[in-house]
């Protein structure tokens, strides 16, 4: 592939959604629509990189099931590489199984990513050339801790990663020095810094160790640091239809303001973006994502 591409290590998963038409009693059938979508961090962030017309190679393991032979179909027709991907033979493929109310954001999920333990060291090792001639490499926390040490060993460009929960963020903990680009949200950020308010949080993460922290608050917006201090961009206005996807199109468009040489702030403005556009689809993943899209945006929302 030719240069520049960026080679994201992930999960790719089978997402179930389940939308309440009410708001959500607890402990109880709720009516409403029940939908299947292709998703995963690794997977949602190489997808929304393809619309920001990036090339991408993704490094994640599928299931032996024909969920997995679907994934990989649509992983090709999107132009997402996958010459580093593997095939585990007798596990389900990642799933992840969310509940939201009418107002689309996510009240309780599960999932089962156990399939991306087998990104190991080893496997790393065996694709040392996707990770040395890419850009940049991005990965989600779904990886298991020793091969997020050796990712850190080995890598020669900048990492950027994803917490993705709570839990995983623990894992990224020892390695935060090895970090350039680190996105949580502001309870992951809580999490790995003890500070609960997001613009402390952001500082303590470049003071230990991270380049570039962007911490999303929700409502509260975006709360970008550096070594430079500390930055807070409003959130783009968005009517919500789906909160869940919105972190990965703003992960994925942060890789692509790094590679259009933006500063902090413009970084932050690009992830602002996405995530406006995103949360305004049904989608995981939106159909409008697009370059144009998000300079648009920023355009109409006082940027330059």
């Amino acid at each position: 592939m030719s240069k520049p591409y960026i080679t994201v290590i992930g999960a790719a998963n089978i997402d179930l959604r389940g939308r309440s038409y009410a708001p959500l009693i607890p402990r109880d059938s709720n009516p409403g629509e029940i939908s299947s979508a292709f998703g995963g961090v690794g997977r949602n962030v190489a997808h929304n990189l393809r619309l920001l017309d990036t090339n991408v190679q993704l490094l994640t393991a599928f299931g032996d099931d024909v969920w997995a032979a679907k994934l990989r179909s649509d992983c090709i027709a999107r132009g997402i590489g996958l010459d580093g991907a593997i095939t585990v033979l007798d596990m389900p493929t990642s799933s992840y199984l969310y509940i939201t109310g009418p107002d689309g954001d996510m009240a309780l999920a599960v999932c089962n990513t156990d399939v991306a333990d087998r990104i190991t060291p080893q496997f790393l090792d065996a694709r040392q050339a996707l990770l040395e001639n890419a850009a940049l490499v991005v990965f989600d926390g779904n990886l298991a801790e020793k091969t997020i040490a050796h990712l850190c060993e080995i890598c020669r460009v900048p990492l950027f990663a994803d917490p993705v929960s709570v839990t995983k963020a623990e894992r990224l903990k020892p390695f935060l020095r090895h970090i350039h680009t680190l996105k949580p949200n502001a309870i992951e950020a809580a999490h790995l810094t003890g500070e609960d308010d997001p613009e402390k949080a952001a500082n303590a993460l470049v003071a230990l160790g991270v380049k570039r922290a962007f911490v999303s608050a929700g409502e509260n917006g975006i709360f970008a640091a550096d070594q430079n201090g500390c930055k807070k961009i409003p959130c783009f206005p968005a009517e919500m239809k789906n909160a869940t996807g919105s972190g990965d199109a703003a992960m994925a468009a942060l890789c692509r303001a790094y590679l259009d040489g933006c500063d902090l702030e413009k970084c932050a403005m690009y992830a602002a973006a996405a995530g406006a556009i995103t949360v305004a689809s049904e989608n995981t993943v939106s159909p409008a994502l697009s370059r144009d899209a998000i300079l648009h945006r920023i355009y109409k929302n006082g940027g330059k």
